[in-house]
């Protein structure tokens, strides 16, 4: 079986052959005293793409590149390769007269998927395609199986997860996801920096299960013999920072749920949390539309983008509506029609909404009706504001109204973004509030607990304070038209395979 110019993914069966072929050419390069896998370093000066970029400056210039040998067109005395490095493709004219016929009978032995090194002067071939005419070609790695076949590639998305490390190889446009994904976080960053906030770094490992509605991975610190909880938020800590006298302050953080996965939802994920001393939940609006148009046209050149399908318009002044305004225009439910809770109960049923909780007060109907009729409507942005205190434990009431906190989410392509609040700073209130969540908690099985060091926190004195939440790879999603949260993550969380 002949592998030489093998250019396709060969079946499992197949592959463990050409593995075997792949294994033994290295056994014989290293006899020869040729082991690739003994160079320790290549010293180019160029990228494949500077060689197109910058042809007219570099053209009869001779240059050195590296990357992985991506394809072949043999024609005898000379080979036409594809050399793919970090910033793209560059094709390479090989020929025997110009490398010797030693070094080229190595090179005919060299596999799709190796990597080389290669020394030459730049031209244009009679087609027009810019190329790099190789006087030295070197063996810098070896590759031990096959890439896939070049017109189908790596199709299979559960595999393409799996092996993102191949995904990346054969498909560009992936690797251009997450170009603009590491521009994006850079985007936000520097908005923020520019906004006065100190980016901080707070645990990711806590002592204590708080309330909030999220399960936790649990797991044990052998030097101080206890459990301790991966985080699910970077919310209160970094309150403490605004207790402690920093103005702005704001974290990129990693963060862990135990719960379920889909298109939106991954167990590991990145969040930017945000707060601002002497504001509010206003405040915060502001920011985050700011924030949005801003990093779409940096990074996009344009603040309207595309979207599965839709053009979402983030130029534009977004939409608002609160949260009994819009469950009211897409349902019909009026919250100020209800005279008790039990009625609230009675309008859901008679809706066909079936609630979790049967004892539900007027304000967790009210945001039951919104999951079930709402959210979905909400495509272009839209701010949604003003929530029942029930589901804000750590949102301050609004004075004129006590059963609503000043809070709001917001929307894009029908997916919740982000979440605000004029955050809760009166300690006697906050205690009374997470007790209360503790308690539904326990009695879903949970060990949640008050942390009792926050309202510490609290008691020494909180100014007012704006906070604001929202996912990043919710919106790397946006602005790189991923329809999945596997798309924008390297390394997803998968089930092994047995």
């Amino acid at each position: 079986m002949s592998e030489n110019n093998e250019n396709v993914v060969a079946p499992e069966e197949e592959a463990f052959e050409v593995k075997k072929i792949r294994i033994e050419k290295l056994k014989n390069l290293q006899s020869a005293g040729k082991d690739p896998f003994a160079v320790v370093r290549y010293d180019r000066d160029c990228l494949c793409a500077t060689v197109k970029d910058e042809f007219e400056r570099l053209e009869n210039t001779k240059v050195r590149i590296a990357g992985r040998m991506m394809s072949r067109r043999d024609m005898g005395k000379a080979n036409f390769i594809d050399v793919m490095d970090g910033s793209g493709r560059l094709q390479v004219y090989v020929r025997i007269n110009d490398v010797g016929e030693e070094d080229f009978a190595d090179f005919k032995k060299w596999d799709i998927g190796d990597f080389v090194g290669i020394q030459g002067l730049v031209f244009r071939t009679r087609r027009g395609e810019i190329s790099l005419h190789a006087h030295k070609i070197e063996l810098l790695g070896k590759s031990l199986l096959p890439l896939p076949e070049k017109f189908h590639g790596l199709v299979d998305k559960e595999l393409r997860y799996r092996q993102r490390y191949v995904d990346l190889i054969m498909n560009p446009e992936v690797k251009d996801t997450f170009y603009k994904r590491s521009r994006i976080i850079s985007e936000v960053r520097r908005y923020l920096d520019g906004r006065g906030y100190l980016e901080v770094d707070t645990p990711v490992l806590h002592t204590v299960e708080i309330g909030a509605a999220a399960r936790p991975f649990v797991t044990h610190h052998n030097a101080l013999d206890i459990d301790m909880y991966l985080r699910i938020e970077t919310e209160l800590y970094l309150k403490r920072c605004i207790v402690g006298g920093f103005d702005k302050v704001y974290e990129v953080g990693r963060i862990f749920r135990n719960e379920g996965m889909d298109s939106t939802h991954n167990p590991e994920f990145t969040t930017v949390e945000m707060y601002e001393a002497y504001t509010d939940y206003k405040g915060m609006m502001e920011l985050i539309e700011d924030l949005y148009r801003t990093v779409a046209r940096n990074v996009t050149g344009s603040a309207v983008v595309p979207y599965q399908g839709e053009t979402i318009d983030m130029e534009t002044p977004w939409a608002k509506m609160t949260m009994v305004e819009a469950v009211k225009k897409y349902s019909g439910a009026d919250y100020y029609a209800w005279e008790s809770d039990e009625q609230a109960r009675e309008e859901a049923a008679k809706l066909g909404v079936t609630l979790e909780n049967k004892n539900a007060t007027k304000g967790q109907v009210l945001a039951e009706l919104f999951d079930a009729f709402v959210e979905e409507h909400l495509v272009q942005p839209t701010f949604i504001y003003d929530y029942p205190v029930e589901i804000s434990p750590l949102a301050k009431r609004k004075a004129d109204d006590p059963a609503f906190t000043e809070r709001f989410e917001y929307f894009i392509t029908g997916h919740e973004m982000g979440n605000a609040f004029s955050e809760l700073n009166d300690p006697v209130d906050q205690r009374r509030r997470f007790e209360k969540q503790v308690a539904e908690r326990k009695a879903q099985g949970a060990n949640a607990e008050v942390d009792d060091d926050f309202i510490n926190a609290l008691e020494y004195g909180m100014p007012p304070t704006g906070g604001l939440g929202f996912g990043m790879d919710r919106l790397v999603m946006l602005l790189t038209d991923s329809a999945s949260i596997r798309d924008v993550l390297l390394f997803p969380t998968m089930k092994p395979i047995k």
